[in-house]
């Protein structure tokens, strides 16, 4: 059994856990999924310019004046996001929302946080159509419509980076790990016996217990988690966390935590968000609509509730 902690990749503790032939093995193993994570963690990083890369920060910067050529694996991440999260999620995770959540992003970085002015969050409103993201496959180019316009992949992008990098492990020829990126939970394989790798999903309401369930994870399963403990800040007594409800532009309040569990890490990341930026009712029906999926909401009077299949997944 073998381990590797990282601390320098999507602003998180990363841990991958597993088995492996020999140590050499599982070195190689592990430095190429570092590698992975390192090489998605810049394309996708808004806030810095990386030399001899084409990434996220420089397609804001330009792409509103002219079409940007962007590598495959940005562009495949793109046109990804554009296709199938933002309809997976009815809307709710929307990568062009990139505005709107700088306006949150610099509240909560700043030194006396306060929530953005209502007239900032109205006019960012107007810049978050993501039919303005125009998406050129011959070309491979992404342009602006609308100049205002900013991607913002916070949502979505860790759970994607993490599912590119555990196919690609499995490619190598790596069986049996355990991916934790910061809450982006990702099965590789069982453990050695056929037993099931599990996950914990963590208490939103304080500490005692740590964990309110073990999932357990089939080959390929993902558990993420979306909680409003996170990332916030507090003014008044009223906590500002960083999920921002697409329809009201503030943080999202219906629930503390959602948990997703799903056979495609990216896909379980833009669900978690989608999901706590919907109400109860409207989330149990689209979780109940797609095939291998499973979700539970913690909700702020501290109940938990959980879709049809979750208990089958549950460790007794």
């Amino acid at each position: 059994f073998y381990s590797a902690t990282w601390f320098d990749l999507f602003d998180t503790v990363a841990i991958v856990q597993g088995y492996a032939d020999s140590q050499d093995s599982w070195n190689a193993q592990t430095q190429a999924m570092y590698s992975d994570l390192q090489r998605y963690n810049e394309l996708f990083d808004i806030y810095h310019h990386y030399d001899g890369v084409i990434n996220l920060y420089d397609v804001n910067a330009r792409a509103a004046a002219a079409p940007v050529q962007v590598s495959d694996e940005l562009y495949a991440f793109l046109r990804w996001c554009k296709d199938t999260a933002y309809p997976a999620a009815n809307g709710a995770t929307n990568i062009a929302a990139g505005a709107v959540l700088r306006l949150w992003h610099d509240a909560r970085e700043s030194d006396s946080p306060a929530p953005p002015d209502a007239d900032a969050i109205a006019a960012a409103l107007t810049h978050i159509d993501i039919e303005d993201l125009v998406l050129d496959d011959a070309a491979q180019t992404v342009y602006f419509a609308d100049p205002e316009m900013a991607l913002d992949v916070g949502a979505v992008g860790k759970g994607y980076a993490v599912e590119q990098t555990a196919r690609a492990a499995q490619a190598r020829g790596l069986t049996s790990a355990l991916l934790n990126i910061g809450g982006n939970v990702r099965a590789i394989g069982t453990k050695p016996g056929g037993k099931p790798w599990t996950a914990g999903v963590e208490n939103p309401w304080g500490d005692d217990p740590t964990y309110i369930q073990a999932v357990e994870l089939a080959d390929g399963d993902s558990l993420v988690i979306s909680g409003d403990y996170q990332r916030y800040f507090v003014v008044d007594g009223k906590r500002y966390h960083h999920l921002i409800d697409p329809d009201t532009l503030w943080p999202a309040a219906y629930f503390n935590s959602v948990t997703v569990l799903c056979p495609d890490s990216g896909m379980a990341d833009c669900l978690t968000t989608g999901l706590f930026c919907m109400p109860l009712e409207e989330g149990q029906k689209l979780v109940e609509s797609l095939d291998g999926v499973e979700a539970m909401w913690c909700t702020p009077d501290q109940q938990a509730v959980a879709s049809s299949g979750w208990e089958s997944h549950t460790r007794k």
